[in-house]
């Protein structure tokens, strides 16, 4: 899979709005047929950055998401709320999912 993630340092008088802001292209992106999850936090130490955790399937999956037209448009409408372009680091990962973190291993 592909595993990305995204710093987005956020206009301080967006930042509170921002998962509203975002919202269309979240949903559309979680909505794509290779996407397996598209997920945003807010720092807890900087009130305005949010850091997205995103997953395609493959390579393929990736691509059809930055050559779709819900990707062209967030390229036009986030910008303006953004004080910097955005950070990223992203690689390609085995699996299509979570693996569990066995050293904070929960119940029996």
């Amino acid at each position: 899979m592909i595993f990305i993630t995204a710093r987005f340092r956020i206009r301080p008088e967006d930042a509170d709005r921002w998962p509203e802001i975002s919202r269309a292209f979240t949903e559309a992106t979680r909505a794509e047929p290779g996407n397996l999850w598209f997920d945003w936090s807010r720092s807890l130490d900087d009130p305005n950055e949010y850091v997205l955790v995103e997953a395609f399937r493959d390579d393929e999956a990736g691509a059809a998401h930055v050559q779709s037209d819900l990707f062209k448009q967030a390229q036009q409408d986030l910008p303006a709320h953004l004080v910097q372009t955005p950070r990223i680091v992203s690689t390609t990962v085995e699996g299509e999912d979570w693996s569990e973190l066995g050293e904070m291993a929960v119940g029996p």
